[in-house]
């Protein structure tokens, strides 16, 4: 056989081309480029959680339908435990989403640019990709998405707000306008807020067994706990339903639900956890405002898109160079020039914004 795999059964045809999705790894002193939370869990929790696993027979296989975690969610967010749905992270919820809703011959809506793991996800399942576009603010303009999801008649639509890579928080007159829309053609909208605690509005509220509305979350941002990859869904009851159905049976380990529940014992410090990184977005923001050659963009997210007036590529790599680590989205249709950057600890943002000066001098951008 030759080393190519020459000889070994070929993939799906449609899958060929397809490209994974990764952000870059690198052995940086100052990372801010996947939006992580800059701060470890409590030490309260981590002790808390650490003395459960001890206590847990693991010959054992553990709670299929996550009963303790859903009722606590439920408990925390005001809705019954019936409409939560509970994966390995929020990107497992989106796929067990397009595995139920989406697949050979379905079509997902999303307005660009947004998150690219949702027309990756559809793409992985077999799900058509329709795109829309957002507006110069990267907002969603509601009487065209109308009547576009009128016109596509899409299986379902895919808004997330805050969204990533803009920060654009999505008003509560579009989410309801569009899940009209999306139940007039039968469809399903998916609102993914895996920012959401840092915005000033939440679709879960509007989550009713009545309304074609799935709202997702991760425990990844303000909870800490991007390494234990947990995510849910707040959706009506029979969505949930058909979830169960479709997700792989004893897929969330007794460490994951233990640590989804534990976690919100500790809701002061998540609390305290937002308002800070909240205050240093203001602070990031402000400071940036101040150098010339970038644009930034308002956002409700942990994270800030700014346009460099140059060559942004050359930015990134000069930053990389000093130590610093953001997302690149410079080559990105309608993000081009932008780069995406995590609001980290104070010292983390000085460093990149001292990095960034330096790296906007030496490309040219600024003098």
């Amino acid at each position: 056989m030759s080393a190519d795999g020459a000889g070994l059964p070929a993939p799906r045809d449609d899958l060929r081309a397809l490209d994974g999705y990764h952000s870059p790894q690198l052995d940086v002193r100052v990372r801010l480029n996947t939006n992580e939370s800059p701060y470890p869990p409590p030490d309260a929790f981590l002790d808390e959680w650490t003395a459960a696993l001890r206590a847990e027979g693991y010959h054992r296989y553990p709670d299929r339908a996550a009963s303790a975690l859903r009722a606590a969610l439920g408990e925390r967010l005001h809705q019954p435990a019936a409409r939560i749905f509970c994966a390995n992270g929020s990107n497992e919820v989106l796929q067990t989403l397009l595995l139920t809703y989406g697949g050979p011959g379905r079509r997902a809506l999303v307005f660009e640019p947004t998150y690219a793991l949702h027309s990756h996800i559809c793409r992985v399942t077999a799900t058509e990709v329709v795109e829309s576009e957002r507006g110069d603010d990267f907002l969603i303009d509601p009487a065209a998405a109308e009547a576009t999801i009128a016109s596509v008649r899409p299986h379902v639509v895919f808004v997330c707000s805050p969204n990533n890579p803009t920060g654009t928080v999505e008003p509560a007159e579009t989410v309801t306008r569009l899940a009209n829309a999306a139940a007039d053609v039968g469809a399903l909208l998916v609102v993914d807020e895996a920012y959401g605690e840092f915005a000033d509005f939440s679709a879960v509220d509007l989550v009713t067994d009545d309304r074609p509305l799935a709202v997702t979350r991760t425990y990844s941002k303000v909870w800490s706990l991007a390494g234990v990859r947990l995510g849910f869904a707040v959706a009506p009851g029979p969505v949930v339903a058909e979830l169960e159905k479709v997700v792989l049976p004893y897929h969330l380990s007794v460490p994951t639900q233990l640590a989804g529940v534990l976690a919100l014992g500790h809701q002061a410090d998540m609390a305290a956890r937002v308002a800070r990184l909240v205050e240093e977005r203001g602070r990031l923001t402000t400071a940036l405002a101040e150098i010339p050659g970038v644009t930034t963009f308002p956002t409700g997210a942990n994270f800030v898109l700014l346009r460099v007036h140059g060559d942004a590529r050359a930015v990134w790599k000069a930053l990389v160079d000093r130590g610093v680590l953001v997302r690149d989205f410079s080559r990105w249709p309608r993000v081009e020039e932008c780069l995406r950057v995590t609001v980290g600890t104070p010292e983390e943002n000085d460093a990149f914004l001292a990095a960034l000066r330096e790296a906007l001098t030496e490309t040219g951008v600024s003098a």
